[in-house]
């Protein structure tokens, strides 16, 4: 029997420890293949066939990242690229032209039988604090937005690449803090103006009319709001809430949808929310230039009584025999 003095075991242990950490790394790295060098990859994703999608080998457990090549991705791309953000410029600049053509034309839309000095109250506090929120944030959105689709393009090339990094940075922040405010504005909007907003026997007519805008002298009847203002409440229901789910998405990526989830939803975020914003342009030339008296409803919270029943006589009859039911004696 071979006997081995403490000693002697305690040598070889320590030998054994040593020789092992020399060994192992030298041991790895021939187990471990290297990464493919760059020229590798340029071969390989030159080689990877169309309408297929071409993988790597990866060690973590983000599966999406052994994506190298996605073929439905370059064809997003280019639609982003492409006629998105043409056609997309294309329709905002051919809105304020119109617009700008409608003023020349039309001119301002005036209150007929003059300003009648009396006032009547329109917007209370709360309606008019959800309405400059939800506009605040809108606008903030739409600038941060518009520079994510044509800031590259625009003002890369006038502010130089250092200061757009920056700028498209806190751009980025902006959009989607300020997105909150827009979702809490559009919630409130439903809850304070549904009930006005709903179908009424005097919208089909007020749209033949073409609101009393198109020609002078043509004053259509209407409630609190004609069927125009309606239409940019259901506009801005329908179109915020697509635009906030999607970019609630956006935000938390491949959380709710895979690769080709993720690029359906930003295609249509980013073509609604030009849509919206073309939508929005008409409505604000009819809230200050377009119309006199518009812009201090939303402003002061009141507007002028010949105003009120030119544009909304059926809300001022309202407002009118109501005074009148609760000055009877019971």
């Amino acid at each position: 029997m071979l006997k081995i003095s403490p000693a002697a075991f305690l040598r070889a242990a320590l030998f054994a420890i040593a020789f092992a950490s020399v060994a192992s790394p030298y041991a790895a790295a021939q187990a471990v293949p290297p990464a493919a060098s760059e020229q590798e990859m340029l071969k390989y994703l030159k080689d990877c066939p169309l309408h297929q999608i071409c993988r790597g080998r990866i060690t973590i457990l983000d599966t999406k990242s052994a994506n190298l090549v996605q073929d439905e991705g370059r064809t997003w791309q280019e639609i982003m690229q492409g006629p998105v953000r043409h056609w997309g410029g294309w329709f905002m600049l051919g809105v304020l032209a119109a617009l700008g053509a409608f003023y020349f034309i039309r001119g301002r839309v005036r209150v007929e039988r003059g300003l009648a000095g009396r006032k009547m109250p329109r917007f209370s506090g709360l309606e008019r604090f959800t309405h400059w929120m939800t506009a605040t944030s809108f606008v903030v959105l739409g600038l941060t937005g518009l520079n994510i689709r044509f800031g590259r393009s625009l003002l890369l090339p006038l502010i130089g690449e250092s200061t757009f990094a920056t700028a498209a940075q806190y751009a980025k922040y902006a959009h989607n803090y300020t997105s909150f405010a827009f979702m809490l504005g559009v919630a409130l909007m439903l809850v304070q103006w549904l009930r006005e907003n709903l179908p009424a026997r005097d919208d089909i007519a007020w749209l033949k009319a073409g609101g009393g805008i198109l020609k002078k002298g043509v004053h259509p009847p209407a409630g609190k709001f004609n069927a125009g203002q309606k239409l940019i409440f259901w506009g801005v229901l329908g179109f915020g809430g697509v635009i906030a789910v999607t970019g609630l998405m956006m935000m938390f990526p491949f959380t709710f949808a895979g690769i080709a989830g993720m690029q359906i939803t930003t295609f249509i975020h980013s073509v609604l929310a030009i849509l919206f914003i073309g939508v929005i342009f008409a409505h604000i030339y009819i809230g200050t230039l377009g119309m006199q008296g518009a812009f201090e409803a939303m402003g002061k919270g009141t507007v002028d009584l010949n105003w009120a029943k030119e544009h909304h006589s059926r809300w001022v009859e309202e407002l009118e025999a109501g005074k009148a039911g609760q000055s009877q004696p019971r």
